[in-house]
């Protein structure tokens, strides 16, 4: 009874801090707004609160080789940068909505060449995550943020 009376209370707490999490990273995304000229930035604890309420898609545009070391974030498609089709595949990922679209690399510098030639190219709006995957003088990273990620094998 008592090890059920923990695993219940454990169950709460998670779930609790789940909820505050996602409100108040979707909270902060809606009250800053999601950038409509030009690309903007987040960072990744505040993108994975977006991703998870569907409000974002979440492109992971590194390589397959980068992809296989560290895997991917949970919730990202996994579309390389360097495709011939990139625009096409991206807006086959988007499904035809006009949700805006968060670049992730390993430290920000591809996301954010990537958003600006997108924004310039009237695709958008485009969000740039400029600690990527790995970190960067930004901040950490997804990764050593702790953020989930799951195994990538092409």
């Amino acid at each position: 009874m008592i090890n059920s009376a923990k695993a219940s209370r454990r169950s709460v707490v998670i779930g609790a801090a789940t909820a505050i999490v996602l409100y108040g990273g979707t909270a902060f995304l809606l009250g800053r707004g999601l950038p409509s000229d030009g690309w903007g930035t987040v960072t990744p604890d505040e993108l994975f609160a977006a991703v998870l309420a569907g409000e974002v898609l979440l492109v992971d545009i590194r390589q397959p080789d980068e992809w296989r070391k560290s895997g991917v974030a949970i919730g990202a498609v996994a579309i390389d940068m360097r495709r011939p089709d990139f625009v096409q595949a991206l807006s086959e990922a988007r499904g035809g909505s006009e949700r805006p679209v968060a670049l992730i690399c390993a430290r920000g510098v591809r996301s954010r060449r990537v958003a600006q030639a997108l924004e310039e190219a009237g695709i958008g709006p485009v969000i740039d995550v400029p600690e990527g995957m790995l970190g960067s003088t930004a901040g950490p990273g997804w990764i050593k943020m702790g953020l989930p990620v799951a195994p990538w094998n092409g």
